[in-house]
């Protein structure tokens, strides 16, 4: 059903929730070059960086250069995501291998007695925001439209350029676009339709799966933005 050109179906609504996010993201980044794109905003931050030095334990990537990843714990800002899928009917055992923790990190943080990781929230790059949305949606795509069986983490060829790496982005956003279009009502509500294996995607209705890619193409989206706003303003040291 329309409303003067305003879709109101899910499916719709979700679409055109998603195209307005891109048509916004898309104007913020224009221009964007080399030096900007690997600013380091602050000591330590992460980004994507040659294999040889990589500073971070589970640094992935198939090719020279690897995407930042630190050691396998659940940051605090996730506890309610964690929360949600227990009272979701996950089992404490499915949470911690979806995130890769023990089962006894899991149960500390369902009861809040657990302490905070200490790569909390990291400070990160515009590269990395941009490296880890391009991994998400490359795993997603090949987990629900595609052979459902590589590896997400070898599907994106990290890259220092800027450019190629917008391009490459926007190649494969476009992709996931035009496939999400063709899913019809009996698949919004099926249970498990992504198969992608970094989340609860195999134990949600995929409807929820398209609500929870808008909002991660959003906010890291809007990271970026922010990222370039304090680079061009220059009130932050580069490191």
């Amino acid at each position: 059903m329309e409303t003067e050109g305003l879709r109101t179906d899910r499916l719709g609504l979700l679409l055109d929730q998603f195209d307005k996010a891109r048509e916004m993201a898309q104007v913020r980044l224009a221009g964007l070059g080399d030096e900007e794109f690997l600013w380091e905003p602050a000591a330590g931050a992460w980004s994507v960086r040659r294999r040889e030095d990589a500073r971070t334990p589970r640094a992935f990537g198939p090719g020279e250069w690897v995407l930042d990843l630190g050691a396998a714990d659940i940051p605090a800002n996730e506890y309610a995501e964690v929360a949600r899928q227990a009272a979701g009917g996950m089992t404490v055992a499915k949470i911690a291998e979806d995130w890769s923790v023990s089962t006894e990190r899991v149960e500390e943080i369902l009861a809040h007695t657990g302490p905070l990781p200490s790569d909390e929230a990291p400070v990160t790059t515009i590269a990395w925001r941009l490296a880890h949305l391009h991994f998400h949606f490359a795993g997603g795509w090949e987990w629900t439209f595609g052979e459902r069986r590589h590896e997400p983490k070898e599907l994106v060829d990290f890259t220092p350029s800027a450019a190629l790496a917008v391009e490459r982005f926007w190649t494969l956003i476009d992709r996931w676009r035009d496939s999400v279009a063709t899913v019809t009502e009996a698949q919004l509500d099926t249970v498990g339709f992504s198969q992608y294996p970094y989340g609860s995607d195999p134990d949600d209705p995929f409807v929820s799966v398209l609500a929870g890619s808008n909002l991660e193409f959003i906010h890291h989206m809007a990271e970026i933005a922010l990222l370039r706003d304090l680079w061009r303003s220059g009130s932050t040291r580069r490191y």
